[in-house]
This record gives C-alpha cells, sequence and structure tokens, in this order.
C-alpha cells in the first residue's frame, strides 16, 4: 500500500479490463489531481479483470516509456512473480475492485501507522459457573481469551455457596489464564485467591474487613448503587488497610436509571481523579434489543474518556455473542480517537458488520455495453440500485426477485432459445450467488460475485467457484 507522499510525480499505469474503464478512468482524473501524479490506463482485452492472471498480463502488456509503477487488480497479488520477473518496472497488486483505489493510497479507510495500542483491560466473565463443568468453563476461557479477554472472570451464584471455586481457579491458573472471582461471599473468594485468583469482584461493607487479608486488588461498589451509598466509607477503608482497588459505580440499564448510573461515573472520577475505575458494561449489551457492536464502542468510548481502565462485559445472549472480540476492536478504536483528538471516523471497519462503508456501482448503461461487448456465455452477477442483474453474451436481466430472474433466464427471456448451460450444479451456483446479492441489497452492502460478503470482523473468507483458474496463460472458468 503506497501512502499519497510516495507517488506524487510519478508516472502509474494502472491495468484494467473493459468492464471498468469508464469508473476508474473518472477517479483516476480526480486522484491524480488530488495526489500529483501522472496516469496511463491499460484497458486489457478481456471485459471482467478479475479473470486475468499475471502471466496473461505478462504476454499483452505493453509499458509505456518513462513508467514509474505498474497497479494490477488485487486478484493478481498471489501470482505477481509470474509479472514481476519478465519487467522491470515495479509491479503493485491494487485492490480487487479498482474503483476502491483510493483506498489503497491511503485515502479513506485506513489503518495510521500507530493504530493499535490500547489502555482498557477486558474481563470477560463466565456466567453460573458453579453450574458447569470444568470442561465447559475451560472451552468458555479458551473462547474469551482468543477473542480479546484479560481476565476470565469467574462469575457464582448469588445466594449459595460454591465449595468447587478453589479447583476451579487453580486449575484455569495452570492452564495460564489470569483469572477474577466475581462473588460477595467471602468464603468462596478466600478460596478463590489461595488458588491464584489475582482480582475481586466485588466488595462492599458486607465484606470489606476480610478484603484486608486477601492480598489482590478488589473492585468496591456502593452499598445503594442509586445514591452511591456506602462507597465513599468502603473506599477509604480499604485505602486506609492499604488494599489496592478499583471502584464501580454500577452501570443501570436503560429503563432502569441508565442516564442517572453514567452521571455517577462521572461524579466518582471527580471525587477520585487519580483512582482505578472498572465500568460492567453488560447491563446495557445484554439487555438491550439491539446488536452489541455499536453499543460496546460507544460505551468503550465513555470509558476512554474518564479514564476506566478496565470493563466487564458477558457475551450470553445471542445478540452480543462476539461482545468481547468487539470490545477488543472498540478499545482500539477509542484509544486513537482520543489520544489523538479525533473522531474514530476512516479509521476501522471491523466493526460495521450490518452495513459496509460504501458501495460502487456500474449503472444501467455500462452493464449494457458489457452485455453487447462479451462473447462468451458464462454468467455475470451485480447487484445495485436495488436489482440484481444478470449478464452474458447479448443478455441482461435484472429483477428485484431473484426467483423471478432465474425463471426469466430458464425461459430464454431476451435469448433466441432457453441456455444449454443451466444443470443442476450450475443452477445452484447462480441460486447461491442471487441469494448473496440479495442480501446485499437487503443491508446496502457491496456484492461482489465469488466473494463473501464483508462482514466486519465476522466475515468468513469464501471459496472461489467461478474464478477457479489453472496456472496458465489463459484465463478459463468453470462455468462456461
Amino acid at each position: 500500500m503506497s501512502h499519497p507522499t510516495d507517488i506524487a510525480g510519478s508516472q502509474i499505469l494502472f491495468v484494467t479490463g473493459r468492464l471498468a474503464e469508464h469508473g476508474l478512468r473518472e477517479i483516476l482524473d480526480r486522484l491524480s489531481s488530488e495526489l500529483k501524479f501522472n496516469y496511463e490506463l491499460a484497458v486489457m482485452p478481456i471485459t471482467v479483470a478479475a479473470l486475468m492472471t499475471p502471466a496473461w498480463i505478462a504476454k499483452r502488456l505493453t509499458i509505456p516509456q518513462g513508467t514509474d509503477l505498474i497497479i494490477v487488480p488485487g486478484y493478481c497479488e498471489h501470482q505477481l512473480q509470474d509479472l514481476q520477473q519478465s519487467i522491470q518496472v515495479p509491479v503493485q497488486a491494487g485492490p480487487h475492485d479498482m474503483r476502491k483505489i483510493p483506498q489503497h493510497f491511503g485515502l479513506g479507510y485506513q489503518r495510521p501507522e500507530d493504530y493499535g495500542t490500547y489502555d482498557i483491560e477486558i474481563l470477560g466473565e463466565i456466567n453460573h459457573a458453579p453450574r458447569l463443568s470444568f470442561e465447559e468453563i475451560l472451552s468458555q476461557a479458551k473462547v474469551l481469551k482468543a477473542d480479546g479477554a484479560d481476565y476470565i472472570d469467574i462469575g457464582c451464584d448469588p445466594g449459595g455457596q460454591w465449595n468447587g471455586v478453589g479447583d476451579c481457579v487453580k486449575r484455569l491458573v495452570e492452564a495460564g489464564f489470569q483469572v477474577s472471582i466475581d462473588s460477595l461471599n467471602p468464603v468462596e473468594i478466600s478460596a478463590a485467591v489461595e488458588a491464584g485468583a489475582s482480582l475481586v469482584l466485588s466488595v462492599n461493607s458486607s465484606n470489606r474487613e476480610a478484603a484486608v487479608d486477601w492480598g489482590v486488588p478488589v473492585v468496591v461498589i456502593p452499598d445503594n448503587f442509586a445514591t452511591l451509598g456506602g462507597l465513599d466509607d468502603t473506599i477509604e477503608f480499604l485505602a486506609s488497610a492499604g488494599v489496592p482497588l478499583r471502584i464501580d459505580p454500577i452501570l443501570e440499564p436503560i429503563g432502569c436509571g441508565f442516564t442517572a448510573s453514567l452521571e455517577r461515573y462521572m461524579q466518582v472520577r471527580k471525587r477520585y481523579p487519580d483512582a482505578e475505575m472498572m465500568m460492567g458494561i453488560g447491563n446495557i449489551s445484554e439487555l438491550t434489543d439491539v446488536d452489541s457492536a455499536g453499543v460496546n464502542t460507544i460505551l468503550l468510548g465513555i470509558c476512554q474518556e474518564l479514564g476506566i481502565r478496565s470493563i466487564l462485559t458477558t457475551q450470553v445472549i445471542n445478540w452480543a455473542r462476539s461482545s468481547v472480540k468487539e470490545c477488543d476492536i472498540a478499545r482500539r478504536v477509542v484509544h486513537y480517537a482520543i489520544t489523538n483528538r479525533v473522531p474514530p471516523k476512516h479509521l476501522e471497519t471491523q466493526l460495521l458488520t450490518l452495513r459496509d462503508p460504501e458501495t460502487t456501482v456500474y449503472g444501467q448503461q455500462t452493464l449494457d455495453e458489457l452485455a453487447a461487448s462479451i462473447k462468451d456465455p458464462n454468467y455475470r452477477i451485480y447487484a445495485e440500485e436495488g436489482r440484481i442483474h444478470l449478464v452474458s453474451a447479448g443478455l441482461h436481466l435484472s429483477d428485484t426477485d431473484p426467483f423471478k430472474l432465474f425463471d426469466r433466464l430458464a425461459q430464454g427471456e431476451g435469448q433466441d432459445m432457453p441456455p444449454h448451460n443451466l444443470d443442476a450444479s450450475h443452477s445452484f451456483y447462480l441460486g447461491y450467488e442471487m441469494a448473496k446479492a440479495l442480501t446485499a441489497l437487503t443491508l446496502s452492502k457491496q456484492y461482489t460475485q465469488d466473494e463473501s460478503l464483508d462482514w466486519g470482523f465476522l466475515t468468513q473468507p469464501e471459496t472461489s467457484h467461478r474464478l477457479t483458474r489453472k496456472r496458465s496463460d489463459k484465463p478459463s472458468s468453470p462455468l462456461s
């Protein structure tokens, strides 16, 4: 990836196919003026740039004199040496969609070089641990740690006493986990601390005297959440005894005093400007019918601004099942934004799971021209402006309904006769791709044939079926 200052004054040759020519030229006209480089566009004798291979390009590419850099579509990145070894000019793989070349040059969504640091630690809670086998607890702990949890928080059941807590904590610590114990019961807490727990949640007036002997940091909570009653007395008692502490005024769910609880965090920060603090954010992410990524990001932004360096979260309810990973990403976003005093925009796309940052379209005219120019019977699928488009040699059908679109294709609409290449496997493939296209239209996401939809950090890479190529000079397609 280049930086704008690296290309000023350069002569750059961009390689693309006929389909992308018009849109790419418009982008390059604007971009070259903005970034002060000169360019030429090599339009190869192929419609879809994704079907080019570096070896194929090498046999057909004419390089203008004075060219400083050649940029080819990103599909060529794995075999770029096939092109580079045949020419002397440096070659780069650009984005898969060359219309996103501004991002390649550092414009739009790009992570700065110093992005990624953070100072908020995540406690990932295992709820109702006494009801689980150790194997179940260990399995959850591995997931939480892999997703970014710094502590595995063992949640005990109120009103009971778990005699197995010490053994559980000991085995987790031996397995390499940093463990906190979530209980008000001094007997449970003492057993957990003796077994290696290094943080206690929580302490108030009911158990603060026992906390003096535990020898580990504790999280202080008020006796009365709404009034912060008892909080100052417990803090003073523990501080006088030399017990390291963090303060958690307790975040309340929406409808139960959420805004007032936020105000209490601010009050406590003003009252104790140098104290470590914690926020349990699960009361919002778990108890609100909304996707958790945005909620978690906002709450971590509040924590970062208030200097709250610990958060406790769960991921029990289905819509919040990836909360730890979301918080791991969000803590980096908010740290960079607040440290550099910039909004957290055009910085990180991994938390954009429902909708894409942007979508690009070819337009009706370009797709009509594509249908008129291509000669092979392969089907190209596009999703834009509310419709699914099916393009092949001399054929351009579009519809809002993929079932209707497939029926029109099968009946031979726009052709002299029904197509000969709709066998079972091909039909299944088209149905699968059109289902993805409809999902993209529904959620305003970018659809690219044979590629997975972009779900941010939830994206599952997809094996390409149409673009699988043999290592030869001629691009091939199994859908011919």
